[in-house]
């Protein structure tokens, strides 16, 4: 008995090893992103892939055909909103952009962006994990679409048609 649990155990452990080799660096490249951390320093990140590897292995044996890398991103994402949802700016606390690329989104922008754009999740997928309607995470990528593409401190170009006539 003790021989079937230890093999059982040990062979639980080698496929655990191999999906962290394979997905590991991905599903850090995502924490990095909704950090906004440096790709060099995230601190962040790395505890946010620590939480929702440690989850994962701690559930591994309950998968039973189940992705385990889509179980260990929406970990992450989860993990992500509450802990943004936490360190909103209360009284007295100011608020540090990170130097990330993704910096200049709120954080559920960032979010949605990395679920949609960089994972390829489903807008009804994305919106089911979050809680949110799928109308909302549309306007959510939409909108930050639009605050990356467009240059800081300059107004977005009108649409074509709605200029108003030369006087």
């Amino acid at each position: 008995m003790r021989e079937r649990q230890a093999s059982q155990g040990a062979r639980r452990a080698r496929e655990f090893e191999v999906f962290v080799a394979g997905a590991a660096g991905r599903l850090l490249h995502a924490a990095t992103l909704l950090t906004a951390e440096a790709p060099d320093d995230n601190p962040r990140a790395r505890r946010l892939l620590t939480l929702a590897l440690a989850h994962t292995y701690a559930c591994w044996h309950r998968l039973r055909g189940e992705d385990p890398y889509d179980r260990a991103r929406r970990h992450l994402a989860t993990r992500f909103a509450r802990e943004a949802w936490h360190r909103r700016g209360g009284p007295g606390r100011t608020r540090l952009r990170p130097p990330g690329t993704l910096a200049a989104l709120t954080p559920q922008e960032r979010l949605v962006v990395v679920l949609r754009l960089y994972e390829g999740v489903a807008e009804e997928q994305a919106a089911a994990l979050l809680g949110l309607p799928p109308d909302r995470v549309r306007v959510l990528c939409d909108r930050a679409i639009v605050a990356l593409t467009q240059p800081t401190g300059r107004p977005a170009p009108a649409a074509r048609g709605t200029e108003a006539a030369p006087s």
